[in-house]
């Protein structure tokens, strides 16, 4: 398949610092950003309150194939998500709902519901998605690939500097360890793993300010455009 604009896909475990290189990246590029561990946020969080089990895959699959779930661009911020027409985007940044979303994200209903959402998002190219499987399962044929990571104290760091910025509170020893839960729990579920593309770009972003990883990331894309 030729796209006339490509798909950048940017994967990597929590607090690598995806979601502000992909806005940034998308706001520099001129594309479309997907958030898509924005979706099983969502999912997760609507579970909760409809008091569907995040364990149950079937309901929450069929849960996930009911759902109206679309991004609203927002000037110079990252896109809103919205259930239907409701806000879910402050909701979704809960240390709990992250680890609801890897515990949905381990259902084959569940990904097979929000795949096709994912890739339709995508289809046209001129897009930056960010996740977890997008150059292994969602786009395997997305034109710029890279796997975003960094050490797990840096990554607990940002997470805790991101919380408290939000008024969240947030203890830097029980942080990490919800870190190094999810990166277990994300990288041994047996459906969709986190791992990164065969033929994916690994930048370890310990050492790296936003700027320099963002200007790394536009090189290879306009350079897989050329």
């Amino acid at each position: 398949m030729t796209r006339p604009r490509p798909v950048i896909a940017i994967d990597g475990p929590a607090g690598a610092g995806k979601s502000t290189v992909a806005q940034q990246l998308a706001k520099r590029l001129g594309f479309v950003l997907v958030d898509t561990g924005a979706l099983y946020r969502g999912l997760a969080l609507i579970a909760r309150e409809r008091g569907v089990p995040w364990t149950d895959g079937p309901a929450l699959g069929e849960l996930a194939s009911k759902l109206d779930l679309r991004f609203e661009s927002v000037p110079d911020a990252a896109p809103r998500l919205l259930a239907a027409d409701r806000d879910l985007s402050s909701d979704i940044r809960t240390p709990e709902i992250s680890m609801g979303a890897s515990d949905v994200s381990k259902h084959p209903e569940v990904r097979d519901a929000l795949l096709e959402l994912q890739r339709q998002l995508g289809r046209d190219g001129g897009v930056v998605l960010e996740g977890r499987d997008i150059g292994t399962v969602v786009f395997p044929d997305a034109e710029a690939k890279v796997f975003l990571t960094a050490s797990a104290d840096v990554r607990a760091q940002r997470r805790v500097h991101d919380l408290q910025s939000r008024g969240i509170p947030a203890d830097f020893g029980q942080t990490l360890a919800e870190i190094q839960a999810r990166d277990a729990q994300d990288s041994g579920r047996s459906v969709a793993p986190l791992k990164a593309a065969p033929d994916a770009i690994v930048l370890d972003t310990t050492n790296l300010d936003i700027a320099a990883v963002v200007d790394e990331l536009a090189r290879l894309a306009l350079g897989k455009r050329a």
